[in-house]
């Protein structure tokens, strides 16, 4: 394994932990910027929506430049924004901190999966993209409870110094262990890391390709059904399952498990074939889910469905991240960061949809049955875009495929024994 995925995955860890960690200190961040929780979960919301934007925006700007130096200021700006979280003497200036750090997080997940690929062979693309997202998945297992516990024993605000720190160690990974340059099968160190000639231009015109517009449609409704019912888990399991919310937490480690099973056997699998996995990981997640729903009342089968929601809907990121490369080949760097905006949308859309249907009081299995629908919803995009898919490559077969007559005509001698005869 290259040495390099490990200070991307170290990068990985520190975002992801950034990202989510705020969910268990909301009600100490609350209380000390003596605001309501839900003025505070709009550093969640916030954070989601800046996500979004240095995915298009910030990934755009930087097409033209070297991918290495490009995520080292993506990591210095991500630690910039958690010094600014940690020091904040208000309300607006942690949500500044929160937006600084958020804006690197589609950019370094977007471009890092490319160098990920970069760094080893065709054959290995999703399984090093998953080893990058390994750090996203050991933030959810080891970082959220270890850093909710820190904040809530040194304050909250030791936490995001911490996660300062964790940027400041993937910064020095990244200068000393990512190299400047791909190996190109053994033969040179020629390939650049950096985008295909044409810049912004070049990069935009990946996404006159059809199947790349599928491939982000399939990442919104087949992780956002996921998320939409991982978002209200917690009423799930107090309020319908019957666990104690002091057990919640550990929970959500079984579930944190479930992820980082997924996500390395998802990336192994789509190596060998990325549309055949994404059908079948999408289909097993549709029936979990309905499953979940129906059973949530037993505690045994809950924590079951914890651990197989977490591991089916994290198989599909290795494949989905790599489908959408795939099809933006030549020039993969926007369209990646597209993605992982896509993912942050398929978060938003999930948790909105949730919401709305335990307003309407459908009770709390109905995000369930919501984020069911929506994985549905996504295995048919899915299943229209590797028809199509398939369907092309029959035609690229076709015609490169050589003229038996000709080749025929191409043996005179054949011919000319023939004749003999």
């Amino acid at each position: 394994m290259p040495v390099g995925l490990i200070a991307l995955a170290l990068g990985g860890f520190g975002i992801g932990l950034t990202e989510f960690v705020i969910m268990g200190l909301l009600p100490e961040v609350a209380a000390d910027f003596r605001v309501s929780e839900a003025e505070a979960g709009w550093f969640i919301s916030g954070y989601a929506l800046a996500v979004v934007v240095g995915a298009l925006a910030l990934t755009a700007a930087v097409t033209r430049f070297e991918r290495k130096p490009v995520l080292a200021v993506l990591l210095v700006l991500f630690v910039a924004g958690n010094l600014i979280s940690a020091t904040a003497p208000d309300y607006w200036m942690m949500m500044a901190g929160r937006i600084v750090a958020a804006l690197s997080h589609g950019a370094f997940f977007g471009i890092g999966a490319v160098v990920a690929a970069g760094l080893v062979p065709p054959t290995k693309k999703a399984g090093a993209i998953a080893i990058m997202f390994t750090g996203l998945t050991a933030a959810n297992v080891l970082g959220v409870p270890f850093g909710t516990m820190l904040g809530q024993a040194a304050g909250w605000r030791s936490t995001f110094w911490a996660i300062a720190g964790i940027g400041v160690l993937a910064l020095a990974g990244i200068l000393a262990l990512v190299p400047r340059t791909t190996d190109d099968g053994g033969a040179s160190r020629a390939a650049d890391m950096r985008s295909a000639s044409g810049g912004l231009g070049s990069e935009l015109r990946a996404f006159r390709a059809g199947q790349v517009w599928l491939s982000i449609l399939v990442t919104i409704l087949g992780y956002g059904g996921m998320f939409g019912a991982f978002t209200y888990i917690a009423f799930t399991l107090t309020e319908v399952s019957g666990f104690a919310p002091a057990t919640v937490p550990w929970l959500l480690i079984v579930f944190g498990v479930g992820l980082f099973i997924g996500n390395t056997v998802g990336g192994k699998a789509a190596d060998r074939n990325v549309d055949r996995t994404l059908l079948v990981v999408l289909s097993v997640l549709v029936v979990v889910l309905v499953a979940f729903a129906l059973t949530a009342g037993s505690q045994p089968l809950t924590i079951a469905s914890l651990v197989l929601m977490g591991a089916f809907g994290f198989a599909t990121v290795p494949g989905l991240q790599m489908r959408v490369m795939k099809y933006a080949e030549a020039a993969p760097t926007l369209a990646s960061g597209a993605n992982i905006g896509a993912f942050n949308v398929g978060n938003a859309l999930g948790a909105w949809l949730g919401g709305v249907t335990i307003t309407a009081g459908l009770g709390y299995t109905s995000p369930i049955w919501a984020g069911a629908g929506i994985t549905l919803l996504g295995l048919a995009v899915m299943a229209f875009a590797a028809a199509g898919a398939k369907r092309a490559d029959g035609r690229r077969q076709q015609q490169i495929a050589p003229d038996p007559d000709a080749a025929h005509a191409a043996r005179p001698a054949d011919v000319e024994r023939a004749v003999i005869r």
